[in-house]
């Protein structure tokens, strides 16, 4: 592989734009490279030269040096190309190259790539500087969490020791310390730039406060994490700071603490790969530079990378150093494998059991869809009189799992897509390092639940038209439920089998949307209620799994579940529960963030609510006022939501761009995919138009044009969810997040620590 498209591979893609730009200064060496060829007079052939070497191959075992020669010194000062100068601009140090060969013809080329060259590094050097600068002041603020958890740890796990050292600072004398106390006192990480050395250390050891009193100058952070803590927050009922020493909050302080250590490891990881790949890709420029030209300038220039921040800084080594000896020894109890394990975790290989288990349950998927076809076709079953009943009682319970399969359809392509094109998904949805689920998992979970809703429809079918199993009609209908209870048992599964951190996830996060707005809203939350707002109908389906087998008499396929006024106004609320999810969770934002485009959004998802319900108010009675207010709202909201999903969640509809009506910064490069994108979210956004204008096809029955329906909206969010979380991206990569805020668990009071 070439280094251009390893470079690129390697680097981290919210910082894409701090990077040196290797492919344009590599297009500038070929821009020098053309102008030499064409003044390079032609040269002889090369077997000539080899001839001509064979005559002085023995010519060189004793070099002679002529009297009048140049030592090799004198001769790299005369054939120095270039000089580079430090130089100090608005308190900043840059680096300055004079290129010294500008009177030779096509100089200027050469000059112009220098000029980059030094802006290039330039950029990459301050942008070192100001990361270092970061994570040196968060291991300050660790280094101060890391003291109060090991004063914790000592009132908790050695209550004598708090005792003794209570009555000791009466004494006002720190060197009566027991000495486990002691122990966890010296091993409180000195992560700050000025504690490195082991004298100053000591030095500052003795000034310092004993690790107990620092409990006195710190208090429990309390989050608005809880549905509790929000309702008494939103009712002003305050209550005194919890500072309670018991086990459980030392557990919850440690579990907080350790996060942000894994975090804070894995943000140096990532700025000392940062300054490894810049320093190689320096190097490997100027040797093409040396190598086009025949110069001898990367020495030279190499010579000043090396001694420059960039390339002589060790703050980073250093701090990864202390970080790895204070999580092995406090979060892992001294066990360093297990330590450097959650520190630094390695990368799921891709196992090829899963691509063959993919492709094979593919294969299967696709023999049941065609033996059904076949099936249906030959036993000529839409034509029997039992078809219109099947139709409304048995389909809509299998049309469940069409939905859910096709939505982890278009899932798993978004995943392959966003790894493509090097969108960090992971990141944005705040999946654990290692533990994200790759398009080839979601296709497999896909296919083999697609072979188990299939399989079940086959055996469904088959056992009601063979003579020898009617007697054993009572399971015939009882094969969806069963089915239904398969997947929710595997999806709450509290063991650790089948990507249990995922489902926990999932779980989490739709507990989350339920509960709304009594969490605080992440991008996960909001991103799985959209993904709801376009099961609908799969959500009516599992309406109707509880109508018919708790009221219906399924022994006989007889239900009166669309006659029932219970059934009907729950069809209004299950239609509702996630706009309203949405809505509230917009209303949180606003009151959080104080953004008045979640005030907006709140009122597309109310128009979108109301449209829904007054829809679904038109399909029960078809009076001509619910017809003229069903395409009132649904205008509306579809007019209103379509500009929002272009212009705010895709970025897009940017007339003064530089890429007219798209915006500025574009991950795919082909242009017309975005403008395709833009038109068939408008057209299937309108795809509401089936139920008001009443448009069938004699050939197909309502529930199968309804599941029709519902299968396009589910098609045009999974074309949705790509561009928006490509949105979501852009704009991490403009502000260079590229990491997780982890809450500490204490917080200082620096007025009353200053004090004393």
């Amino acid at each position: 592989m070439k280094f251009g498209k390893e470079f690129g591979a390697q680097i981290v893609p919210e910082w894409k734009e701090a990077y040196m730009d290797y492919n344009y200064l590599k297009a500038l060496l070929k821009t020098v490279q053309r102008f030499k060829q064409k003044d390079t007079p032609h040269e002889p052939p090369r077997s000539l030269k080899r001839k001509l070497t064979l005559y002085r191959t023995f010519s060189g075992l004793i070099q002679r040096q002529p009297h009048n020669s140049i030592s090799p010194t004198e001769q790299d000062v005369e054939s120095q190309a270039i000089m580079v100068n430090s130089v100090r601009q608005d308190g900043s140090e840059s680096y300055q190259t004079t290129f010294l060969m500008t009177a030779e013809e096509g100089g200027e080329y050469e000059l112009v790539f220098f000029r980059r060259l030094d802006d290039e590094f330039n950029k990459v050097d301050k942008f070192y500087r100001s990361k270092v600068e970061e994570v040196m002041k968060e291991a300050a603020m660790l280094n101060k969490q890391m003291e109060a958890l090991i004063a914790f740890r000592i009132k908790v796990e050695k209550p004598t020791e708090w005792i003794n050292s209570s009555a000791i600072k009466e004494d006002s004398s720190h060197h009566a310390l027991s000495d486990n106390s002691r122990e966890n006192k010296d091993d409180t990480i000195q992560l700050n730039n000025q504690k490195f050395q082991t004298e100053e250390s000591k030095n500052i050891t003795s000034t310092k406060p004993a690790p107990l009193e620092v409990l006195d100058h710190v208090q429990l952070n309390s989050t608005l994490e809880t549905p509790r803590s929000t309702i008494r927050s939103v009712l002003n009922y305050s209550t005194p700071p919890e500072q309670e020493f018991s086990s459980k909050n030392l557990k919850k302080v440690e579990g907080q603490l350790k996060q942000a250590f894994i975090e804070f490891y894995r943000k140096l990881r990532l700025l000392k790969n940062y300054s490894f790949l810049n320093t190689l890709a320096f190097s490997k420029i100027m040797k093409k530079y040396d190598k086009i030209t025949s110069r001898r300038a990367a020495k030279a220039y190499m010579s000043m990378v090396d001694n420059s921040y960039l390339g002589s800084s060790e703050e980073v080594t250093r701090l990864m150093e202390r970080v790895e000896k204070t999580f092995i020894k406090h979060f892992s109890n001294s066990n360093r494998n297990n330590g450097l394990n959650l520190l630094q975790p390695k990368p799921k290989r891709a196992r090829h059991g899963i691509t063959f288990s993919v492709g094979f349950y593919a294969g299967c998927t696709a023999a049941l869809v065609i033996a059904l076809c076949l099936i249906i076709d030959a036993r000529k079953i839409m034509n029997r009189p039992g078809s219109t009943k099947y139709m409304e009682t048995m389909f809509p319970l299998y049309s469940l799992f069409g939905f859910i399969v096709l939505h982890m359809l278009m899932y798993a392509a978004n995943i392959y897509f966003w790894r493509r094109y090097r969108v960090n998904h992971s990141f944005i949805f705040g999946f654990k390092e290692g533990s994200e689920l790759k398009y080839l998992d979601v296709l497999l979970l896909a296919f083999v639940l697609a072979i188990m809703a299939l399989a079940s429809v086959l055996a469904n079918l088959d056992m009601e038209m063979d003579p020898k199993t009617k007697p054993y009609k009572l399971f015939t209908e009882l094969v969806p439920l069963i089915l239904v209870l398969v997947v929710i048992a595997i999806l709450s599964c509290p063991f650790n089998i089948l990507y249990r951190s995922s489902r926990l996830f999932f779980l989490t996060c739709l507990f989350h949307c339920i509960c709304a707005p009594l969490y605080k809203v992440t991008f996960s939350d909001f991103f799985l209620a959209d993904q709801l707002t376009s099961q609908v109908q799969a959500l009516r389906s599992l309406e109707f799994y509880i109508c018919y087998y708790v009221w219906g008499d399924f022994k006989y396929r007889r239900n009166t579940c669309y006659s029932n006024s219970i059934f009907k106004t729950f069809s209004f609320i299950v239609a509702a529960i996630p706009y309203l999810c949405r809505f509230l969770q917009c209303l949180r934002r606003l009151l959080e963030e104080k953004d008045a485009k979640q005030g907006y959004n709140a009122v597309k998802y109310f128009l979108t609510l109301a449209a829904v319900c007054i829809r679904t108010a038109y399909s029960l009675n078809k009076a001509i006022s619910w017809k003229l207010l069903a395409w009132v709202f649904s205008l509306s909201a579809a007019i209103f939501s379509t500009y929002w999903d272009l212009a705010i969640d895709w970025g897009l509809l940017q007339r003064n761009s530089k890429n007219r009506w798209l915006r500025d910064k574009l991950i795919l490069t082909q242009k017309n995919v975005y403008f395709a994108a833009m038109v068939v979210n408008i057209i299937l956004r309108f795809a509401w138009l089936q139920t008001v204008l009443g448009i069938r096809f004699s050939f197909l029955h309502r529930e199968a044009m309804i599941s029709i329906i519902a299968s396009l909206e589910i098609i045009r969010r999974g074309m949705w969810n790509f561009f928006r979380v490509e949105n979501e991206h852009l704009n991490n990569v403009g502000k260079y997040r590229a990491f997780n805020s982890v809450p500490l668990p204490f917080n200082y009071d620096e007025a009353e620590s200053e004090d004393e």
